[in-house]
């Protein structure tokens, strides 16, 4: 008998390839049709409707798994099953929504990983006195505190914005960014550590800048892995560092505790830079 289309034109007639009607008879979707005295197998009509009712299911986004139990429902099972996948799609349109939202916030690096009030934040740091690099560094730091201490994020961007007002932070933070070039051996860095140290004790509502932000668990974890981020480039930053969270520690201040040798030699020594347990690069350190 030759009744009947081939599979090519089967295909062609339906709007798929060849390897889709093919991959439709390996799940069960559309019965293979018998083969004529040629050898080839010919589609007839019941086969053709059956293969247009489950591409266009799948085209209208209803997953293959669930077409052949659709097709083979009464009419209201049929209804109802078309209802949820009508909500299916809609959740998925508002996730596309969301994640075409996300790729033009791309656009401004800085809204795409941050909260507004951080944005704004970082967008007076020029003013200032800081540099692009300062400000780039505080933006890393900031996006590593929000991903791995959420819970305190908001409060902290507060104290930074209050100890934005306060006129001796801000030039005890400027000698701090500068600090990164120095040699990690110099003694100025020794005066500023204990200047920086002083102002936080003098000063509590600053002090919540080093402190506001540690984690309720895993505290020494996260607080390395924010604050040590990007240490390795500016050793004489590390030692600041050091010196400081050494003097803020023997008055008093819980900040999670280190995990390097006590011997390692000072100049060698990674720490987490003043000002929110390191996560304020640019208000306070200026430089990783």
């Amino acid at each position: 008998m030759r009744n009947g289309v081939t599979i090519g034109q089967a295909a062609a007639f339906a709007g798929v390839t060849v390897k889709t009607v093919r991959h439709y008879h390996k799940l069960g979707l559309v019965a293979e049709p018998a083969r004529d005295s040629s050898g080839y197998r010919r589609y007839g009509s019941a086969e053709l409707l059956r293969l247009v009712q489950v591409r266009t299911l799948a085209a209208a986004g209803v997953p293959l798994a669930e077409t052949g139990p659709l097709l083979d429902a009464d009419a209201p099972r049929f209804t109802a099953a078309l209802a949820e996948v009508d909500q299916q799609l809609t959740t998925r349109i508002e996730e596309l929504e969301e994640r075409r939202a996300t790729l033009h916030r791309l656009a401004d690096g800085n809204r795409a990983l941050l909260p507004d009030h951080a944005v704004a934040l970082l967008e007076r740091f020029p003013a200032l006195g800081f540099t692009e690099d300062q400000v780039a560094a505080a933006r890393e730091g900031w996006v590593l505190a929000k991903a791995l201490v959420p819970e305190g994020f908001d409060e902290y961007l507060v104290h930074v914005e209050q100890a934005l007002l306060d006129s001796r932070f801000l030039d005890l933070s400027k000698r701090a960014a500068e600090s990164a070039a120095w040699e990690p051996d110099d003694p100025r860095i020794d005066a500023l550590a204990t200047a920086l140290a002083d102002h936080y004790l003098a000063h509590p509502e600053r002090l919540r800048i080093v402190t506001g932000l540690q984690a309720r668990t895993e505290a020494a974890t996260r607080y390395r892995l924010i604050a040590h981020h990007g240490e390795e480039q500016a050793p004489a930053a590390g030692r600041l560092a050091v010196l400081v969270e050494a003097r803020l520690r023997a008055a008093g201040v819980r900040i999670p505790g280190r995990t390097e040798p006590a011997a390692r030699p000072p100049s060698s020594l990674r720490t987490p830079v003043p000002g929110g347990g390191g996560r304020d690069r640019g208000v306070v350190e200026g430089k990783r």
